[in-house]
C-alpha cells in the first residue's frame, strides 16, 4: 500500500495502486445497496446548517462508504459531505457525495446520483456517477475514456461549437444567487435552458445530450468526482472564469461537451 505523499503519476492510470479502481466500483455498489431500500419509503428529512436536507440514507450510505476504504486504504484520506475531512495530509484523498440530489431523492424522482472522486495531491483524477435506482453508473479516470453503464446510450460528448445551438441546464435558480443575472445572458444566448438534475445532468452531457451545465455554490464534494467523467467525455469542467477546479476554488463550476464553447460561455458568464 503506497505512504501519503508518494510520488505518482496522476495522469498515468497503470501506476496507480491496483486497488484504486476496483475499490471506487465497490464504493458504488455499497452505497447502493443502502440507498435502494429508502427510495420511495417517504424517509425524513432533517435541514442542516445551511438549510440543505439530509436523510439517514445519505448518513449510512456515507459511513458504508468511509469503512470500505478504512478496511482496504487506511492512509487515504477522506472528505465526505455529511461526515467532514480525515486525513487531510494524504495524498489519496476520496470525496464523497453519498446522495447529491437529496430534494429528488425525497420526492421519489430517480434523477440523483451517488458522487465518488478521488483526488491526487489536490487534482481530481477518478470519478464516479451512479445512480442506484436505474443502475446507471459513469465511471472516468483520467488520462481514459469514461465508460458509461446503462441500457441507453454511449459515453461521449457531441460536437456543438456555437452557443446558439447549445442545450444549457442548471440544477435551480435559487442556487444561482447574485450570479442569476450572468447566467440568464448565457441562457438568452443558447437555444432552451432546462432545470434539475444535480449530478445527472453532468452524466447527460458526458452522455452527448446536454452541451453546457453552469452552476454555483457547488462544494467540493458536488464537482471532485465529476471533472474526470466529464474531460473523459470529450468536454471540459472548470469555474466560470475558465480557471481548472481545485479544492480551493470559489464554488462556481462549468461543464461544456465541446471544449469550442467554452471560450464564449466564460465570456458570457463574465
Amino acid at each position: 500500500m503506497d505512504r501519503p505523499g508518494r510520488d505518482l503519476n496522476p495522469g498515468a492510470a497503470d501506476s496507480w495502486p491496483p486497488e484504486i479502481v476496483p475499490l471506487a466500483q465497490e464504493l458504488a455498489d455499497a452505497a447502493g445497496a443502502v440507498i435502494r431500500p429508502y427510495f420511495r419509503s417517504a424517509p425524513t428529512a432533517e435541514l442542516k446548517g445551511d438549510l440543505s436536507p439530509v436523510t439517514v440514507a445519505d448518513r449510512a450510505a456515507e459511513q458504508a462508504m468511509r469503512a470500505l476504504i478504512a478496511a482496504r486504504r487506511p492512509l487515504d484520506g477522506i472528505h465526505g459531505e455529511e461526515f467532514g475531512l480525515e486525513r487531510p495530509e494524504s495524498a489519496w484523498r476520496w470525496v464523497l457525495d453519498p446522495i447529491d440530489g437529496t430534494r429528488a431523492f425525497i420526492t421519489g424522482r430517480p434523477i440523483f446520483g451517488t458522487l465518488i472522486g478521488l483526488l491526487h495531491a489536490g487534482r481530481p483524477v477518478l470519478g464516479v456517477i451512479d445512480q442506484p435506482i436505474t443502475g446507471e453508473r459513469w465511471l472516468g479516470v483520467a488520462g481514459q475514456r469514461t465508460v458509461f453503464r446503462g441500457a441507453h446510450g454511449r459515453a461521449g460528448t457531441r460536437a456543438c461549437a456555437e452557443i446558439g445551438h447549445a442545450e444549457l441546464s442548471c440544477t435551480s435558480p435559487e442556487l444561482l444567487g447574485e450570479g442569476l443575472t450572468r447566467f440568464q445572458r448565457l441562457a438568452d444566448a443558447s437555444r432552451r435552458v432546462t432545470w434539475g438534475g444535480d449530478c445527472y445532468a453532468y452524466g447527460l452531457l458526458a452522455l452527448g445530450l446536454i452541451d453546457v451545465v453552469a452552476e454555483r455554490d457547488l462544494k467540493i464534494w458536488d464537482w471532485a468526482a465529476l471533472v474526470p467523467v466529464v474531460e473523459g467525455a470529450g468536454g471540459r469542467m472548470t469555474d466560470w472564469q475558465g480557471k481548472p477546479l481545485t479544492p480551493d476554488s470559489p464554488g462556481d463550476a462549468l461543464a461544456v461537451g465541446d471544449p469550442a464553447l467554452l471560450a464564449s460561455v466564460v465570456g458570457l458568464l463574465a
